[in-house]
């Protein structure tokens, strides 16, 4: 399924991954003082793509960020949401990455691919969930590189002001990438 959504910057399109159905679905808690957005949870918007630093990022998303009921919306920005093969192969990434962040932080995972420029589409996905932040991961370039090739985070950081965006560190920039 695509869909074409209008934005004020013009139209996009996506298409939801299907997640397993194996994750139980976890009912909202029935207690009366547990009101409004702690009831609800977050929500928390995680760019992936098949890179390992976007696994470490994920990673620390899930042991320093999220919590029991929180919403992880797994976002991967691709140059066509209509190539079968690039589904394929983000599903069974997001599949894998949904039933992990359950067994580890019991919360529920909801994936989309998005068409279009990474940072550009990130922000069109911020902008529409209002999530509580945007955690992406960081290839490790240094300054120079960063500001000659650009990149997704600063392209983020700069065009996107509504929601925080949390820029973790490759796994080569060791300790450093502990906040």
């Amino acid at each position: 399924m695509t869909t074409t959504m209008v934005g004020e910057e013009g139209e996009y399109n996506w298409r939801e991954v299907q997640l397993p159905s194996l994750i139980p679905i976890a009912h909202e808690p029935e207690l009366e003082r547990e009101t409004g957005e702690r009831r609800r949870g977050r929500d928390v918007i995680i760019a992936v793509d098949h890179g390992p630093n976007s696994k470490h990022a994920f990673d620390w998303a899930l042991a320093h960020f999220c919590r029991l009921a929180d919403t992880i919306h797994l976002v991967h920005a691709a140059s066509s949401v209509q190539n079968e093969e690039v589904y394929q192969a983000t599903q069974v990434l997001m599949e894998k990455l949904a039933v992990e962040a359950f067994q580890a932080v019991m919360v529920k995972s909801v994936a989309r691919i998005v068409e279009g420029d990474a940072g550009k589409v990130i922000c069109k996905e911020a902008e529409r969930l209002r999530p509580a932040a945007v955690i992406i991961g960081s290839r490790g370039r240094g300054l120079l590189q960063s500001v000659l090739q650009g990149s997704v985070g600063e392209y983020c950081i700069h065009h996107c002001k509504t929601v925080p965006f949390v820029i973790v560190p490759g796994k080569e920039a060791g300790e450093q990438s502990v906040v």
